[in-house]
């Protein structure tokens, strides 16, 4: 009993000195910056309406973070004599877009409540913002994220999944990060939002079989047999700035664009979750916004770990 009482006084007096971990929470900034959540979404609304295909590119750059050592903001750092950052991986080069509007959050941020709002923070917030000026749903983001000192350009391209994998690969990217394979087929659906380089693709609408034939005729005219790599196509042609669940509708009538899209319903043990989410937007909704919040809660700095950057871009 003694022992007892001496191990809940030690716990107590740790919690007491902040060294037990913080965990995320909804409220974190309601004393220290109270206008945070309202300025990141005036800021994402004004550059989405600005821009429709930002709000694709904010969702994505929180997924680039989060799979890769965690939802640390490490996506945003540029490269230094010390790391190879991340921002130049294969998945990221001359692809990942939107740190511009990151930069605008950060610096009006900061102007506000200096040193309080991190990155990562920014980039979970800014996504949830996108999806919901764009139609899609929303989610309660859990906060407190701190910021990394440091980035890896071998995680970047070793961890985040390619749009060349075939289903039984997807699986395994996206359980290696905690995820069930409803769950990978639930964020896949933000596919229905953004656009992809002919690169991506060229394979698909030239030598796959399982496109659909007018959809391959009228991709070529955009993506030729060579060249035009960075030609840009919409993931979902039917709604492609809106977020709703035409891209599974897609799927189930073989216009998936990327050869992973297709892969989740091509004869394999996703295509019911797809025929699901194609017939009933309401239970997508559901299961993204609930993988969204787990996805941003993967391995998050907090406490005294990290730091909150005065610039994305750079460590303190």
């Amino acid at each position: 009993m003694a022992h007892s009482k001496i191990l809940y006084g030690l716990c107590f007096y740790m919690l007491l000195l902040g060294l037990v971990h913080a965990q995320l929470s909804t409220n974190f900034y309601a004393a220290t910056c109270p206008n945070a959540l309202s300025a990141i979404r005036t800021a994402v609304l004004k550059a989405v309406s600005k821009e429709h295909r930002m709000g694709a590119s904010l969702l994505r750059l929180h997924f680039h973070d989060c799979f890769v050592n965690g939802c640390d903001a490490s996506v945003l750092l540029d490269d230094t004599s010390s790391f190879t950052g991340e921002k130049t991986a294969g998945p990221n080069a001359n692809s990942l877009r939107g740190y511009d509007v990151i930069d605008t959050i950060k610096s009006q941020l900061e102007s506000t409540c200096p040193g309080v709002v991190s990155c990562a923070d920014i980039l979970a917030v800014a996504a949830r913002d996108s999806v919901a000026a764009l139609s899609g749903p929303s989610w309660t983001v859990q906060l407190g994220r701190r910021d990394s000192t440091t980035a890896s350009f071998a995680a970047a391209n070793s961890d985040l999944p390619s749009p060349l994998m075939d289903l039984s690969d997807l699986i395994t990217s996206f359980s290696n990060k905690g995820f069930t394979a409803k769950e990978m087929v639930a964020l896949s659906g933000s596919h229905t939002i953004g656009q992809a380089r002919c690169l991506l693709f060229r394979n698909r609408v030239y030598n796959e079989t399982t496109l659909d034939s007018t959809l391959a005729t009228s991709l070529k005219s955009s993506c030729p047999g060579t060249g035009s790599d960075d030609s840009l196509s919409s993931l979902d042609a039917v709604t492609p700035v809106t977020f709703d669940n035409s891209y599974f509708k897609n799927l189930a009538n073989n216009k998936g664009l990327l050869h992973s899209d297709q892969q989740l319903f091509s004869g394999g043990t996703t295509d019911s979750q797809v025929k699901t989410y194609s017939l009933n937007s309401a239970t997508f909704y559901a299961d993204f916004a609930k993988a969204m919040v787990k996805m941003g809660s993967i391995s998050p700095l907090t406490g005294s770990d990290g730091q909150i950057r005065t610039n994305c871009a750079k460590v303190n």
